[in-house]
């Protein structure tokens, strides 16, 4: 697949993958994939230390309200990097989200999720030689590898189409921040995934809201939230980095 194409309006109006697609689908949501996301708890860990999150009640609070934040925010980014996966675009979306990120923390996470991202890419899925290429062109400097916009180009190169895109990163967002609820002890394993399944529903009508938007609509809905991450450099004692 050519990197620098036009808008990949074929994936946006396609509603099914080919079985190779849904293998590449699989690996990507697949946790066993160094990508760092396990490192970072959304804020959680703050918010549970400044007491925000005590009971289960606030735990999926929390949760709804990070998929909240990440819908707002981010699946634009998602949106515009799946439909668009070029070098020019992605760079432009990965500037653009620098700007607009407003703690320290969150920006070093996305960063870093987003470095880890594009090096499992280009030596994982080396059918789509381009990624390496773009990644080696951009460790030259200029380019700060957020993750949204990474994990939209990749999945636009893969032929995702841009909705299952959207409903993906909202789904590692959720699995993330419910993993690293049962690492602080607040929800057991089968309670955490009793919590995953009752998020669900929420979770679809909240990418249902959000979707294919763009980055001009990209906005902060739960603005504690993102001032509790930011907290998180202070913490006495921490488990996660972010």
């Amino acid at each position: 697949m050519e990197c620098e194409g036009e808008p990949n309006e074929d994936n946006a109006e396609s509603s099914t993958a080919g079985p190779l697609q849904l293998w590449s689908q699989w690996q990507l949501l697949d946790s066993i994939l160094p990508t760092g996301g396990f490192a970072h708890s959304f804020g959680l860990e703050a918010a549970m230390q400044s007491r925000l999150v005590v009971s289960s009640e606030d735990l999926k609070t929390y949760i709804i309200h990070t998929l909240e934040n990440t819908g707002s925010l981010l699946l634009p980014f998602v949106y515009s990097a799946t439909i668009s996966p070029n070098t020019q675009s992605w760079h432009n979306l990965d500037k653009t989200l620098n700007a607009t990120l407003t703690n320290e923390i969150a920006r070093k996470a996305s960063i870093a999720q987003g470095s880890a991202l594009m090096r499992v890419a280009a030596s994982v899925f080396t059918e789509i030689p381009c990624l390496k290429t773009m990644r080696a062109a951009a460790l030259s400097g200029g380019v700060y590898f957020h993750h949204a916009p990474v994990f939209g180009l990749v999945c636009g190169l893969l032929g995702f189409d841009a909705e299952t895109t959207q409903r993906a990163y909202m789904f590692i967002t959720m699995r993330d921040v419910i993993s690293a609820a049962t690492r602080l002890n607040l929800v057991g394993p089968l309670g955490a995934a009793v919590l995953q399944h009752n998020v669900g529903p929420i979770a679809e009508s909240l990418s249902i809201k959000w979707m294919n938007r763009g980055v001009e609509e990209a906005c902060q809905t739960c603005p504690l939230l993102d001032t509790i991450q930011g907290c998180h450099g202070y913490l006495f004692s921490r488990l996660f980095c972010s």
